[in-house]
């Protein structure tokens, strides 16, 4: 497995991370011990950089991680978001001072460790300026609870003004062959000042495998029910691009999730992918496009096939659109 700096100086990561949250239910029913299973079977295949959160099941994500990896602290990079409450209309951000150092302090208690390698803020909170919340996680980082500071979801303008408080290491965002708005502003801006784009849904949650279909029905509790671009006629319309990538894995004897995947690792060594799985099968599957080269010529087809406005409909609803890229 090769590694990347996460940032300027952060720590050594693995080129593809494990994101964690479909373990506790984001995605329907997960199975706890098979989700266990694959946090170490990605350990032992040379997966360090692991990525969980407080909402995440409301602290349960990072229970699992914790119980599971504590006896390889060594061996991991742990990284976990803070700065959102989870309500009955969707996520709330809360980027005060005092809520962030809560956070943090149980966060370390259910992942069973003293400090935290990477602490991302999730949300930036609309009436706490991101210098006061980057502020409060910069003491975290002179206390020796968090190792470094990054974001998710921001403005390349807000990338700046947190950057001139704290050096930020890393960005969260959605970055896939389906969602490439980070090219235009965000990734620039992380380039300027030496940070890293970590990618979270880089398989479009699911729907760069080939695996949901227009007859899928999601379980109770899937993020995607209430997803525009994953219901309806946009589904309908999204499905016909994924069989089009599906058509051009098997010329490349690949699965359309390794070809997503080898195509977002070739866009950089600053790019590193998390996906998410909750199954060994899974896992296996995606680690197998560290191996797939994808020519320039598969480059060109690939950007031929799946338009650069990305996927039909959006990401999230109203409520969660109003809270990214701010």
């Amino acid at each position: 497995m090769h590694t990347n700096n996460l940032g300027a100086d952060g720590p050594a990561v693995s080129r593809l991370g494990l994101g964690c949250m479909s373990m506790t239910g984001s995605y329907g029913p997960a199975d706890p011990h098979e989700a266990a299973a694959t946090v170490l079977e990605a350990l032992e295949s040379g997966v360090t950089m692991f990525d969980t959160g407080d909402f995440y099941g409301d602290g349960a994500n990072e229970e699992l991680l914790g119980q599971t990896l504590a006896p390889h602290r060594d061996r991991v990079v742990l990284a976990t978001k803070t700065g959102v409450r989870r309500t009955a209309e969707g996520l709330v951000p809360i980027g005060s001072p005092d809520s962030l150092r809560r956070g943090c302090e149980a966060s370390l208690r259910r992942l069973r460790t003293d400090h935290i390698d990477v602490y991302y803020l999730a949300r930036i909170d609309p009436v706490v300026p991101v210098e006061e919340s980057v502020g409060a996680l910069s003491e975290l980082v002179a206390q020796g609870k968090v190792g470094h500071i990054g974001l998710s979801e921001v403005s390349a303008a807000t990338l700046r003004r947190a950057h001139a408080v704290h050096p930020i290491s890393a960005v969260q965002t959605e970055y896939s062959l389906w969602e490439r708005h980070v090219e235009n502003d965000i990734l620039p801006a992380l380039r300027s000042i030496g940070a890293t784009l970590v990618a979270y849904s880089p398989l479009g949650r699911g729907l760069l495998t080939g695996a949901v279909r227009a007859t899928t029905s999601y379980d109770s509790g899937d993020f995607r029910a209430s997803a525009p671009r994953y219901t309806g006629d946009n589904l309908k319309a999204n499905l016909a691009v994924v069989d089009t990538l599906t058509r051009l894995a098997a010329a490349k004897n690949a699965t359309p999730a390794q070809v997503a995947l080898a195509w977002l690792l070739a866009r950089g060594s600053d790019v590193i992918p998390i996906p998410g799985s909750s199954r060994r099968a899974h896992l296996r599957d995606n680690l197998a496009a560290l191996d797939l080269q994808l020519t320039a010529t598969d480059l060109g087809r690939i950007d031929a096939a799946v338009p650069a406005t990305g996927a039909q409909g959006a990401r999230y609803g109203d409520h969660g659109i109003g809270m990214i890229d701010q």
